[in-house]
């Protein structure tokens, strides 16, 4: 068996003349007759080797047998190359290594697909063999930058005085959030865990205890429709902190970001980030988690058009809705009438019912409902989108969530689009003063738009028993580039305002003691004022890796319907682990219904 002295992709000038041993994948082979390079890999990269009959003929009758992604070991010596064949691509292209031993130490099959970069392969092939896909160079150096990110983190949480503490993975349901993933109890019979979706209730009672800073780098786990950005089980930055207000949290959340930037993009960010507050980004973006990196802003036209003659707009601010414009800059050169049809499907299945738009020609007003904007509120509507000759303008009018939701959407299609968003750009913003509540038609009752220990602002507290609508929450998103990459908030910490909290959102007090009982009672034994925020890893791996699919970022992930093509889970039991757990299937699989 031959050693290993050095790594692939660590050799250099400064080894010419060494014997060294290598051990790694074949990445390449070329045989030239009489001379046979092969491309050699390790976690560090790629080197050449060489095998010719001058240096050792057995070596060379070995590497005959070799093909792409056996696994050898070779020694040899490191030689300067030729300056006509010198690799710039390569770390390692001014030296090769002429081997004087070698040995397989595993062959392969032949590949489903090639180990490069780039790659034709679907996603479903590449999870499906998954270990090779994370062979791929641009794989593994997403996960070195994780892995870098993750250190970073850690090292300035340790210089703040954080201590990394464990939270149980199984623990109990609860009735907010999103859907639970269960495990059922074989000890106790017909109950149930619940995996976590965060483990906000333990940092809180961390603090209860004395901790003071918390963090943990933890699994969590939500049962819920998947997405590009989301995955059912998820890595997040848990932190919380006592006796640290919102302004020192945000403060503190910047300068780890700013350190991230700079340590692993080399990149300077502007401190202190820009804040909007909830109201402002719904109105100006359409959207909670607005991208920066662009302007194309909603514009508020209900006064504008409000004495028009369009029916649809008057019957939308009748009701109570809204009416705003987009405009596309010289969007009317840009799109096609067929185009421009068919963003109505888009926008519907935001909720619209349709796309009123407008052409801005020399003449005027162009477009299906030119003829109710005339004279004054033409030339008003134009001033107030800042419209120009060649300008494409789309207006939404509806309840304000269907109108955000639509023309948000619309807004970033346009961008990505036309090239309107400079990729190189990293745009931080937080979003404040959240509405602490939100009604669920479905539910008949107010349910928390965060979590039901988020603090209400000082201000608005007397309105959590008779308004509970119009009170805001001390709670904050950090934004980047259009994603929330975390979420916060100071928490509730006194009892009988918990309690308040608890019967704004329709519990009663059983109820309440049911479910929360443990924290209520801690809450009485002197809980000190405590806030934390959560930052999603694998989003920010994401940003930061320039990738646009979550999956890219966790070693095995889940497809879009939550399952495992590796392992084939989730799978089907055995009766004898049902009979264990006191549980029997209902209907045959045949028969399950997609969520």
């Amino acid at each position: 068996m031959i050693g290993r002295t050095h790594e692939c992709g660590k050799l250099g000038k400064e080894h010419v003349g060494e014997t060294v041993q290598l051990k790694g994948w074949v990445q390449r082979r070329r045989d030239l007759g009489q001379v046979i390079f092969l491309d050699v890999r390790d976690r560090s990269g790629i080197v050449q080797v060489v095998f010719n009959p001058e240096v050792n003929q057995e070596a060379l009758a070995i590497a005959e047998k070799i093909r792409n992604e056996y696994v050898i070991e070779v020694e040899g010596k490191v030689v300067a190359r030729d300056p006509k064949t010198v690799n710039e691509k390569i770390a390692t292209g001014s030296i090769e290594v002429h081997v004087e031993k070698t040995s397989i130490l595993n062959a392969s099959k032949p590949l489903p697909f090639q180990i490069e970069a780039d790659t034709d392969a679907s996603e479903d092939v590449r999870l499906k063999y998954r270990y090779l896909d994370l062979r791929r160079p641009d794989m593994q150096e997403t996960f070195k930058l994780r892995h870098r990110t993750t250190k970073l983190i850690r090292d300035f949480l340790d210089t703040e005085t954080f201590m990394e503490i464990e939270t149980p993975m199984l623990t109990k349901s609860t009735p907010e959030g999103a859907r639970d993933y269960l495990v059922p109890s074989r000890v106790h019979h017909g109950e149930f865990y619940a995996l976590p979706q965060s483990p906000q209730l333990f940092k809180q009672l961390l603090m209860v205890s004395g901790f003071e800073r918390y963090y943990q780098i933890v699994r969590c786990f939500r049962d819920e429709d998947l997405r590009a950005d989301r995955q059912p089980e998820f890595t997040q930055v848990d932190i919380e902190t006592s006796f640290m207000d919102k302004e020192d949290l945000l403060a503190m959340m910047e300068q780890m970001m700013a350190k991230i930037m700079k340590d692993i993009k080399g990149m300077d960010v502007t401190l202190p980030f820009p804040r909007l507050t909830y109201d402002e980004a719904m109105n100006r973006f359409g959207s909670d988690k607005p991208d920066l990196r662009f302007g194309m802003e909603l514009i508020d036209l209900s006064e504008v058009v409000k004495d028009a003659e369009f029916k649809v707009f008057q019957s939308a601010l009748a009701s109570g809705g809204t009416v705003k414009g987009l405009n596309l800059k010289g969007g009317a050169d840009k799109l096609s009438r067929k185009e421009i049809d068919a963003l109505t499907d888009y926008v519907k299945q935001y909720g619209a019912k349709g796309l009123a738009w407008l052409k801005v020609e020399e003449e005027g007003l162009k477009g299906p409902i030119a003829k109710f904007f005339t004279g004054e509120v033409a030339a008003s509507l134009q001033e107030a989108l800042d419209a120009e000759v060649g300008d494409l303008l789309f207006f939404g009018a509806d309840k304000k969530q269907v109108v955000f939701d639509s023309l948000g959407a619309l807004r970033l299609k346009f961008g990505k689009q036309f090239d309107l968003i400079d990729q190189n750009q990293f745009n931080f913003l937080w979003v404040v003063d959240f509405p602490l509540v939100e009604y669920d038609e479905e539910a008949k009752r107010y349910v928390a738009l965060h979590h039901p220990f988020t603090s209400p602002v000082k201000e608005d507290l007397e309105l959590l028993a008779t308004d509970p609508a119009s009170v805001r929450a001390n709670a904050y998103d950090l934004v980047l580039n259009g994603y929330e990459l975390g979420g916060g908030s100071q928490r509730i910490y006194q009892s009988d305002i918990q309690e308040q909290m608890f019967k704004a959102l329709g519990f009663s007090e059983e109820e309440a003691r049911e479910q929360f009982g443990f924290l209520l009672e801690a809450f009485e034994y002197g809980t000190p004022p405590h806030g934390g925020i959560a930052l999603g890893l694998d989003r920010l791996i994401m940003l930061l890796a320039g990738r646009t699919n979550l999956r890219d970022t966790i070693a095995f992930p889940k497809t879009a319907s939550a399952s495992d093509l590796l392992t084939n889970a989730p799978g089907e039991v055995s009766v004898e682990q049902l009979i264990d757990l006191n549980l029997s299937i209902i209907g045959k699989k045949s028969e399950k219904v997609n969520a």
